[in-house]
């Protein structure tokens, strides 16, 4: 008996776990059965665009163009497709190689009118009896200048139809928008640059004078303590000055932060106080270079030029998921938040002391919107009397960084 019931359990559990299976199979048919046609039309040319889009936002390069072409000749649905600028064919896939010289002439023209052509059969002859290209379509990637500077050829193995001048035409205009928009990105990283090199000249006069005050006042009384100030302001100031790279890794810029702050504790002495609270997975997040020194030398300078007695400056910085949060705070004076916002919109503000800090703040709050985004601005808290507080947000993970990276 007790067999003969393990037996039935036995049996029963399988044809459990086969009507499970079997259910599971349907609910997995049904959800694939949401999607109609149309939908999964649609999902794949946005997905096929997106694949095409990131080489072109990189600039139109040979290697770029090798990248995006095939994905391109997907959207337009030719027997071939090539870039061209007007200096060769950049890249070609599919039919059409041995026409080279005829549609780089055609693609020249294309870009020099900055009117699309359509080539039949008889201007693009060739010595091949199987020769299977008939046509081509040549459109110019415009910006929105007007001006154009390539040009999409689809290559047809019969005479272009409508449809298929219509395809690249539409192709066409969308290219020329993502080639737009990587000279935006590039124009954005040549004004950070130019930031970068303003901030510097800012940064140098006052810091180096008070610098090698403070190590000259150590020469005499005691010359190992002037020697080590000595070696810290000369690697302070290669890193400040260095020739290389957009972006930096928090842990560099702290260290180049510590060697500035070694400087200052030798001019004010225990008046200066520092607190670090650094998380230590944040330190390899990347960063604008030279974004955080100008907020910390902000810091001392609130916290300490105006300030009788001791100041206090705090620096953190914490992972926040998918941000590293970094904050500078000091004790200081505080700023007046009205003269603060009018800086900070590029409003003229007096000359004197505060207008290079102004400057300072500006400078690094444009270029993290111009890296990151208008939502990663800097937050500033102060109020006279009350101290001043900066925060900022870094992504971990951002485009410009991996597209810097990969130039460097």
């Amino acid at each position: 008996m007790g067999p003969n019931l393990s037996a039935v359990f036995a049996v029963l559990a399988l044809v459990s776990a086969l009507v499970a299976a079997l259910f599971a199979v349907v609910r997995l048919r049904a959800r694939r059965g949401i999607a109609t046609a149309t939908q999964r039309a649609t999902y794949d040319v946005l997905h096929t665009a997106g694949l095409a889009a990131e080489p072109l936002r990189a600039g139109l390069t040979a290697a770029g163009a090798a990248k995006a072409v095939r994905h391109l000749r997907a959207l337009v649905g030719s027997a071939g497709l090539a870039l061209a600028d007007r200096e060769r064919l950049l890249a070609i896939d599919g039919r059409g190689g041995h026409h080279s010289a005829q549609l780089l002439a055609a693609a020249v023209s294309t870009i020099e009118s900055r009117r699309s052509a359509v080539l039949g059969e008889s201007e693009l002859r060739c010595d091949r009896v199987d020769c299977p290209v008939r046509g081509a379509v040549i459109a110019p990637l415009t910006g929105p200048d007007g001006r154009a500077g390539a040009a999409l050829v689809a290559i047809a193995d019969d005479q272009p139809a409508p449809g298929l001048v219509q395809a690249a035409l539409e192709t066409a205009h969308w290219a020329g928008a993502q080639l737009a928009l990587a000279e935006l990105d590039s124009s954005r990283e040549r004004l950070a640059r130019a930031e970068v090199r303003a901030l510097r000249a800012q940064i140098s006069p006052h810091f180096i004078y008070n610098a090698l005050t403070a190590i000259g006042s150590f020469v005499r009384t005691d010359p190992e303590r002037a020697r080590e100030l000595l070696l810290e302001f000369a690697e302070f100031t290669r890193y400040s000055f260095r020739a290389h790279g957009e972006f930096t890794t928090l842990a560099e810029e702290l260290r180049s932060i510590d060697r500035y702050l070694t400087i200052e504790r030798a001019r004010f002495g225990d008046r200066l106080q520092v607190r670090l609270q650094i998380a230590p997975e944040v330190l390899p997040v990347s960063l604008p270079f030279l974004c955080l020194q100008p907020l910390v030398e902000n810091a001392v300078r609130h916290g300490l030029s105006r300030k009788p007695g001791i100041g206090t400056v705090c620096i953190e910085a914490r992972d926040a998921g998918a941000e590293c949060h970094i904050t500078v705070e000091d004790d200081g004076v505080g700023m007046d938040p009205a003269v603060l916002a009018a800086g900070l919109s590029e409003v003229a503000v007096d000359a004197g002391e505060d207008s290079g800090q102004h400057v300072g703040l500006s400078n690094v709050d444009e270029r993290l919107r111009a890296v990151f985004g208008d939502q990663f601005g800097l937050v500033v808290e102060t109020a006279l009397g009350s101290g001043t507080k900066v925060s900022m947000r870094v992504p971990k993970f951002h485009r410009a960084v991996r597209a810097s990276a990969r130039r460097g």
